[in-house]
């Protein structure tokens, strides 16, 4: 089975970035439990079809490595079929890789096998230096980097303290933001980076105290309508001009076209089961000491 992309082409005269990402297979990806509003293990409408699952993702796959992108594989483990979320493995800036420390039991795993990457790796990867956080902490899921600050999402799954922990551990200042829509429970699926400066996000994913502080960050941000926030829209990846996201996020792909990106659009729709996306399958690894800039 081959899965389709398409690309809204439009003439853009902004920088890709070749990006470095981490992604795990979906081999034994299912929905065996429910620890968000999107999982329904006993609903038979909502079961996976593994084969469809394998193909979106090799096709994800498939666009980074189209665009240019460096992709390397963590090896996926039985028993765990949310490993394939591999933004959740870290938080890597810097070549400082800030590992997870997963809420619900069943992901607890996990994060052995990503910081085990990460230390056998790093060499490869340019990553010198790991971190344990003390703190419940949910890699990118809930950490979005900036170029002077991180932004940090809590509410659901990430707390407090690992904000300041990364904020320690980085050297970087980490912005709090606050999420109360339980659909939207990780800060990756509210709020997308598309550039040095631009930001794509849903206004009421966010408290009212954190939706002031956004709208005073960043006043000409995209703002995505409700439609295609719960297809899961914002949990996008960019490389500050191709924007790959869920090809069922029709607004929003016209927005971004129209500030002058260009959408890669993708289906995913077996992953969305539980809950992800293509920037839940993609980490991105940012080495200690990064090469100059290959401009597209």
């Amino acid at each position: 089975m081959t899965e389709r992309r398409e690309v809204m082409h439009r003439q853009s005269t902004r920088p890709a970035t070749r990006r470095r990402y981490l992604m795990c297979r979906p081999r034994y990806f299912t929905v065996a439990y429910s620890i968000n509003p999107w999982m329904h293990p006993d609903d038979p409408a909502a079961r996976v079809d593994g084969e469809r699952a394998l193909a979106q993702w090799e096709t994800l796959r498939q666009t980074y490595v189209d665009l240019g992108h460096e992709v390397h594989l963590i090896d996926p483990v039985p028993g765990l079929p949310d490993m394939v979320f591999a933004a959740n493995g870290a938080v890597v800036v810097d070549g400082q890789a800030f590992g997870p420390r997963f809420r619900h039991v069943q992901r607890l795993p996990e994060a052995v096998h990503y910081l085990a990457w990460f230390k056998t790796h790093g060499t490869t990867v340019g990553v010198r230096d790991t971190y344990v956080p003390l703190s419940v902490a949910e890699g990118e899921g809930d950490f979005l980097t900036m170029p002077d600050l991180i932004l940090a999402g809590t509410g659901f799954r990430t707390e407090p303290g690992a904000h300041r922990e990364l904020a320690e551990f980085t050297g970087r200042p980490v912005v709090s933001l606050d999420l109360v829509d339980p659909r939207l429970y990780h800060l990756d699926t509210a709020l997308a980076v598309l550039d040095e400066e631009t930001i794509a996000y849903y206004p009421p994913a966010f408290s009212p105290e954190s939706q002031d502080r956004l709208r005073e960050m960043y006043p000409h941000a995209i703002l995505a309508d409700e439609a295609d926030a719960m297809v899961l829209g914002l949990n996008a990846v960019s490389d500050g001009r191709h924007v790959v996201l869920p090809v069922q996020a029709t607004s929003l792909a016209r927005q971004v076209a129209e500030r002058g990106f260009e959408p890669v659009t993708v289906d995913v729709s077996e992953l969305r089961k539980s809950g992800g996306g293509p920037k839940c399958c993609t980490l991105e690894i940012r080495p200690a000491r990064e090469r100059e800039e290959e401009r597209r």
